[in-house]
């Protein structure tokens, strides 16, 4: 437990948005784990079940707790198409230059609970959980399209949010 505690619970926190819920999810994980003790303790891919299961049942507590989603699929125009080319919005190399890597970690960390859940939680599932936009609009049961759009504006909030002269501000928020 002690080896994989931080791992399960920075996954939910990522999902969640909300540490006190992803402390009841990684409750729910090691109790899970403990009732398939005799399988687990000698396995091998220990940590990748800790990790599948994590993102199961914080994916399972979003889809049960989340308000309706509002599908911006619905809102595009006729005339757009799948081949247009993502916008980037580049974050200065210089923004995170004088601090060190557990103080970037927590700005990042502030930056992501501040996005709507609709947002947040497809971007984790790519860049952190490094899941494809197919697998994604799977587990979330939603259109490929909306994925995108939804990861590249979380990437644009994101951006913006990180952008922003008060930087320093999220890591010295409890």
């Amino acid at each position: 437990m002690h080896a994989y505690q931080d791992m399960v619970f920075s996954t939910a926190a990522r999902l969640l948005g909300n540490q006190t819920q992803a402390e009841d999810i990684a409750q729910e994980v090691f109790l899970k784990a403990y009732e398939n003790f005799e399988q687990l303790r000698t396995s091998t891919t220990l940590g990748g079940w800790l990790k599948t299961v994590t993102t199961n049942l914080s994916l399972n507590h979003l889809s049960r707790y989340r308000k309706r989603w509002r599908f911006f699929s619905e809102f595009r125009r006729d005339d757009a198409s799948d081949d247009e080319p993502e916008i980037e919005f580049a974050i200065p190399d210089t923004l995170f230059a004088d601090l060190a890597a557990d103080e970037r970690q927590l700005i990042l960390e502030k930056a992501l609970s501040r996005l709507p859940e609709h947002q947040r939680v497809p971007l984790v599932l790519y860049h952190f959980e490094e899941l494809s936009y197919d697998d994604i609009a799977r587990q979330l049961q939603v259109s490929l399209a909306k994925v995108k759009t939804d990861i590249l504006r979380a990437r644009i909030a994101l951006a913006k949010l990180l952008a922003r002269s008060d930087v320093a501000d999220l890591s010295s928020e409890q």
